[in-house]
This record gives structure tokens, sequence and C-alpha cells, in this order.
């Protein structure tokens, strides 16, 4: 980068500021003059003017996709992989939550015809996505589900298998189906597994940043709340600790005495359901009537079920100061994070009661899929780590 690059930061749709990147990759992000409302928890409208010494800011830098998508975006956009304002310049006109990024030059940018399908889907949008999963942004049609165009609503997101883990969809929809169990259906995000046109099956997600009318809704996971800078290959969203995530709900949702106990129950079942990634960006506070709010846990995969193809088993987080592998994980280990989080001990107690009610329905769930299964596969495996953990964490 060889110029100073400028690109106008929009909030729900208004013009908030100007953010600004100079050749030593330093940057800066200003609110305009007069604006009086925050875009996110680290970006306060006093201070007017925030400033980050190695690319912009890291509000900006979880807007931004992962994985596949990124290195899709970065290719057809001639751009390095590491360039967090250019990739949102061209495709950041529509993120998750409210932010929305813009370059002066709103002309529409041609896309190369000889595209495969699904890179085509993910970069002609001009939207992005946050997340490593190969995953698109949708549409309903009368057909079914098609990848969003670049104008109008996306209220869907569209998550892809991975041709190396076969039952990834299927995972994830279970996995959410038995969050839901254990922890109330209003507070796991609503999917089904459907057929997206010209991919095949997927995990069909609501969007929950989005009203029925497409208004957008402030949206910020964990990483941004916490100013967490993106780091090689995306590894700060695993620098930190469970505690360190509670601090932020405690400081910044509109009823924390409620979202703290959501959140413990929420770390509980992850370590239940066996899954090991939940990272920074696997949380976020949703915007409420009341103000910002927990959102519904999303994401939910057993991990642990795959730890022979060489997926790690270490709880994404610390706990009590150390990283601890799924199968350390023990009542005491949760009794000790949730004095961390200033739970009194009933709480913990009347929220281990909770957990133990949905584990029952759960495993009944899981009992059933035995049955269908005519031999040992996917569903025993999965079974099998969540009775090991049940009976470590909820004995």
């Amino acid at each position: 980068m060889n110029a100073t690059r400028r690109a106008e930061v929009r909030f729900k749709g208004v013009r908030a500021g100007i953010v600004e990147q100079k050749p030593d990759r330093s940057s800066v992000f200003a609110y305009d003059p007069g604006w009086r409302e925050s875009i996110a928890c680290a970006l306060p409208p006093v201070p007017n003017v925030h400033a980050w010494a190695d690319g912009v800011h890291p509000v900006f830098q979880h807007l931004t996709a992962e994985g596949w998508l990124r290195e899709s975006q970065a290719r057809v956009g001639a751009l390095d992989s590491d360039d967090d304002l250019g990739l949102l310049l061209r495709y950041g006109r529509d993120c998750i939550g409210a932010i929305s990024v813009h370059a002066q030059d709103e002309a529409r940018i041609a896309v190369a015809p000889n595209l495969d399908p699904a890179t085509r889907a993910a970069v002609e949008s001009l939207r992005t996505i946050s997340g490593v999963q190969k995953k698109l942004l949708l549409v309903k049609t009368d057909a079914g589900f098609a990848a969003a165009g670049p104008e109008g609503p996306a209220p869907y997101i569209g998550k892809l298998n991975d041709t190396r883990i076969e039952t990834l969809v299927r995972n994830e929809a279970l996995t959410l189906s038995l969050a839901r169990e254990l922890l109330g259906e209003k507070y796991v995000t609503g999917a089904t597994v459907g057929d997206v046109s010209g991919f095949g099956q997927a995990l069909i997600v609501q969007r929950f940043d989005r009203t029925p009318d497409d208004q957008k809704l402030r949206l910020e996971d964990l990483a941004q709340v916490l100013a967490k800078p993106r780091g090689p290959d995306s590894s700060h969203k695993y620098d930190s600790s469970f505690e360190e995530a509670g601090g932020a709900i405690k400081k910044f949702s509109a009823r924390p005495e409620i979202d703290l106990v959501r959140f413990y129950k929420l770390v509980v079942a992850n370590g239940l359901l066996g899954n090991c990634d939940a990272h920074l960006k696997n949380f976020s506070l949703l915007e409420r009537p009341e103000g910002l709010r927990l959102a519904p846990a999303y994401d939910l995969v057993n991990t642990a079920v795959y730890h022979d193809q060489g997926f790690s088993t270490r709880f994404a987080l610390r706990i009590d100061g150390q990283y601890w592998q799924h199968d350390q994980l023990t009542e005491k280990t949760f009794r000790i994070f949730g004095r961390n989080l200033g739970l009194s001990d009933r709480v913990i107690a009347g929220a281990s009661i909770d957990l133990r009610k949905g584990i029952a329905k759960v495993s009944k769930k899981l009992r059933a899929g035995l049955e269908a299964e005519r031999e040992p596969g996917f569903i025993t495996k999965y079974e099998q780590v969540v009775s090991s953990a049940t009976a470590r964490i909820l004995p």
C-alpha cells in the first residue's frame, strides 16, 4: 500500500464517520462532527477519534471474512489476504450487524467470468460475512434458497458441507437442536437443513441481526467488543478467557444479571455437547429494545467427535487462567468458572438443575438416534462424547 485510503463508515445505513489508513498501515476512525451514538462498544463517540497502529481497528477487522470466503474475496479482488480495509472497500457494503463500509466510488465492480459457482456467488454479491466455515448469504425463492445478489435483503446464511468433514451440516443441525433442549428454544438461533440452488444441502440459518422488514440491528461479537486484533490466521479470537468474555457482557449488557447466567449455562452447554471451538467470535451482543443483550447461541458444533481426524479437543478459551482439554472439564471446573464470573453458589446450583433437566431430554434424543443407526457411526460417536461429558460435568 503506497497511498492513504479512506472509506465512509455507515451505521444502519446512515453515515457515521470516516476510516482512514496510511501507507505505514496505521489507521484512524473519526466520527463525523455532531455524531453522538456509539456504533460499537469499543468505539465510543467520546473521544470521537480512534487510532490503531497496525491495520484498521478490530471492530472493522472482525467484519471481514475468514477461511475460504476471505481467500476467494482476496483472490478475485487482487488483494492481499491480510488487507482488511481493502476487503471492506470491495465487499463491506453489507456486513453482519449494523456497520457497513463504503468506498467513495460505489460503482459496480466487475467480476471475472471464469469463476467456479461457489466463488462467483461468494464475491458477486459484494457482501461479506465473518467466520471460517464455507458459507453464503441467501434469499428464499419459490424453489427454495439461492445465493443473494448485490441488491435487496439477504436474511439467511447457508453453511455448506466441508469436503474434509462430510457430517458437518448434520452435526451443527443436531447440536443446535440439542442446545435448544439445554438452554431453551428462544436462546438458540433458528436453523434447518435445506437445499441451496447450485450447491446442494446446507444448514439454513435465519439471521437475527435483521428485522423482518430488513432493518439492521447492532450486533457485535466479543472479539469486537474486547477490541482483540484479528491476528495471524484469526488466532486472537482464542487469546482470551471465558471470564474476560463474561466481564464484557457484565459491562455492556442492559441486563447483566440475567445475561451472565445465560452465558454461564451456554459455556457449560458447550462442554456437554463437545463444542471445543467456542471462541470470542461465537458469542455476541445483540441490539434489543432495552439495549444490548447476549445474542442467541450460534455456531455450535460437536468438534470433539472429530478428534481422530486431528481436530483439537482443547476448550477454546481459558477458564481460571488455563486452557483445558475437553476430557478434563468437570463439575469443579465450571463451579470455579461460575464463581469467577461473580455468580453465587445458589445461582450456580440453580443453573445446574436446569441443565440436568435439559440433558435428560438430550440423552433421550440421542438414544432414539442410536436406535435408528443400523451400525455404529456418527451418532454413536456423538452420544459417547455427550455421555462422557455429562458424567464429569453434571454427575
